[in-house]
């Protein structure tokens, strides 16, 4: 298996491989694996009660946060507030590392680890065996090394040394590997020889090999019947961050106001009156706390006052959010901008991702720390309610939590990726997706989609509703005119992993400059969001259509913009991961094509079950407990 991205889905896809004795080579941008949980910054593990309260996640994910407690000594060790277990983004890396060595040694494979390395091209062709379709027959990478002899990606700002990374020539700074992957086993009788799992952030792979995809809003419909378009937007995708981190000290210091400030500081905010208190957003995400402070409590909430040595991550949606949304500013590229500037052609992909937007969300992020400490003005809020804070240092260096010279996380948190079109059916014509009323407990019976629904749209989700209610059971009118949402995740025969977490958006900015005085959100961008139902991913969601051995983990499967709003937290991405790296294993040994699983009527009701049993049976659950047509009482999953 080649894995492209070692964030928790490309880690969970090499953990499963190595457990399965295959050879592994993972590749990753930066110098840590972990992704949200370290080389991002976001160490708070993001998890639903009555999942949590149940233990019932994926081996790998289970025994990531038992490492976590056996090497703190408690999950918690930073006592925040937003989770049950926050900790140091470097100490992410290093247990996902000892991982996955373990995984090597237990299950007999060969794990090859390729740091600061990134993609540059592939090779597609269609495999000689006349059967199938195109597929991955090589891969170009490019692993760069510093000149000076340190890791320059942790000495500069990404949108500073992006450019040169996904360069071939050699430059002041890097010195640059050329590295091809190629499968050893060579065999055209077999369907075949390798699978690439695409586990990037972006989509890297999703992009560079144009399989069909979508990216930001989709068209509003009875499928997405909260979108906050009519025609779509692909410039609108949720926010992105650079986290970073910062220490309570004993005496108080006066921090050099940065020379970009005054540009970025009309966007700073808590954002709510309930959450203004520069206490409880320091231990919201607080990932070390050596001593225990006295316990507080403000506006319901209760949380232990920060201390001396004290460590707190920042992700806040009107402060360290980065949230472009136009053509001009936009962070991920669509296709259209991709084949403007050619970095479809041969050789000349560089990476997808806008630069200055990079240097933009870099600085305003280094302005919100500085708001945070000295800031006098809320942008949001009533005058006065924002206070100095003197007692807090910014923390920077190889040796900090980020393990940067500049402070800022290796890479943004990125919320939203481009997503895949899975393969086409009679009942999905344009290709598979899962879509917001698939997993959503929202109210569609309230007076705004009585309103701004058509007519036909509204007939429409109705009928769907009393479908998802048991129409077939139930009186199909009585069942249309009782229901006001579903009572339940669709059930899908395919299914492979599980996921839960609310519909969350971090929605893009109305206008250009995000940072823009009197800037706001996207109007009824946060329509959607909301409470889902526990739900499921099927295998539709991670083939994409025409390319046979490409599989898709994490945020890039076949999601609408809103149902991705839920499916991208920490224990999802870990599932769809383990999930890719099984079925990997499974068609190399099985010698089938993974979409022959839901496209062929033999192997539906042999292999596929086949490969569920696999999966359960090495305790990487595919739905959850009581799961049934018959079953819609999941009010108390919450």
């Amino acid at each position: 298996m080649l894995i492209v991205g070692g964030g928790l889905a490309g880690t969970a896809a090499a953990y499963e491989g190595l457990l399965a004795g295959r050879t592994v080579c993972l590749t990753e941008i930066t110098d840590w694996i972990g992704g949200q949980i370290s080389s991002q910054g976001t160490s708070a593990l993001d998890e639903r009660p009555t999942q949590r309260s149940q233990l019932f996640y994926s081996r790998g994910y289970l025994e990531l946060r038992e490492r976590i407690k056996k090497f703190y000594g408690k999950l918690n060790p930073g006592e925040c507030w937003v989770s049950k277990s926050c900790f140091m983004p470097k100490e992410g890396h290093k247990i996902l590392m000892d991982m996955l060595k373990d995984a090597e040694r237990k299950g007999k494979g060969h794990f090859i680890w390729f740091p600061s390395t990134v993609v540059k091209d592939l090779s597609i062709s269609k495999h000689s065996n006349k059967s199938t379709g195109k597929q991955i027959t090589n891969v170009i990478a490019i692993q760069h090394h510093s000149i000076e002899d340190r890791f320059s990606l942790n000495s500069y700002p990404l949108s500073q040394i992006i450019q040169d990374i996904y360069s071939y020539k050699n430059s002041t700074r890097l010195s640059k590997k050329i590295i091809r992957f190629i499968p050893k086993l060579q065999n055209n009788s077999i369907p075949a020889n390798w699978y690439i799992i695409e586990a990037t952030e972006t989509g890297e792979i999703i992009a560079l090999s144009d399989v069909p995809y979508r990216l930001g809003v989709d068209p509003v419909s009875y499928l997405e019947p909260s979108s906050s378009s009519k025609d779509g937007n692909p410039f609108c995708t949720q926010g992105f961050t650079y986290t970073f981190a910062m220490e309570t000290i004993s005496e108080s210091i006066v921090h050099k106001i940065p020379k970009f400030y005054s540009q970025y500081s009309p966007y700073y905010s808590y954002e709510l009156e309930r959450l203004a208190d520069f206490d409880l957003i320091y231990t919201y995400r607080r990932i070390w706390s050596p001593s225990k402070g006295k316990t507080r409590t403000f506006n319901r909430i209760k949380f232990s006052i920060p201390t001396a040595g004290d460590i707190s991550m920042q992700n806040w949606t009107w402060g360290n959010d980065y949230r472009p949304g136009n053509s001009k500013d936009n962070l991920i590229y669509t296709r259209t901008q991709l084949k403007s500037m050619n970095q479809l052609n041969p050789g000349k992909w560089m990476g997808g991702l806008r630069r200055e937007t990079l240097r933009k969300g870099e600085e305003h992020s280094k302005g919100y720390f500085y708001w945070l400490v000295s800031g006098t003005m809320d942008s949001q809020l009533k005058k006065g309610v924002k206070r100095i804070n003197k007692n807090t240092t910014y923390l920077k260096g190889l040796r900090s939590p980020m393990g940067t010279y500049h402070g800022l996380s290796k890479y943004p948190y990125i919320r939203e990726s481009r997503r895949i079109l899975g393969r086409k059916s009679f009942t999905h014509k344009n290709g598979f997706s899962i879509n917001e009323i698939d997993i959503s407990r929202q109210n569609y019976r309230s007076k705004y989609y009585q309103e701004t629904l058509s007519f036909n749209i509204y007939q429409q989700l109705n009928k769907v509703l009393a479908k998802y209610n048991n129409s077939s059971i139930l009186n199909e009118k009585k069942v249309m005119e009782s229901s006001s949402s579903s009572q339940r995740s669709t059930i899908y025969f395919d299914s492979i992993g599980i996921g839960h977490y609310p519909i969350d958006f971090h929605p893009c900015m109305n206008e250009e400059i995000p940072e823009k005085a009197g800037n706001s959100e996207r109007n009824n961008e946060r329509q959607g969001q909301g409470k889902t139902f526990p739900f499921q991913i099927p295998l539709r969601a991670i083939l994409p259509q025409e390319i046979d051995n490409l599989i898709i983990a994490g945020k890039g499967i076949a999601t609408s913009h809103i149902a991705a709003a839920a499916y991208r937290v920490h224990s999802f991405e870990w599932s769809s991961g383990a999930a890719a790296g099984t079925i990997a294993d499974f068609a190399i040994n099985e010698k089938i094509l993974p979409y022959q699983l839901i496209t062929s009527p033999s192997f539906q009701s042999l292999k596929l079950q086949k490969l569920q049993r696999k999966l359960t049976d090495n305790k990487n659950p595919i739905k959850f407990p009581h799961t049934s047509i018959f079953n819609n009482n999941w009010n108390h999953w919450q």
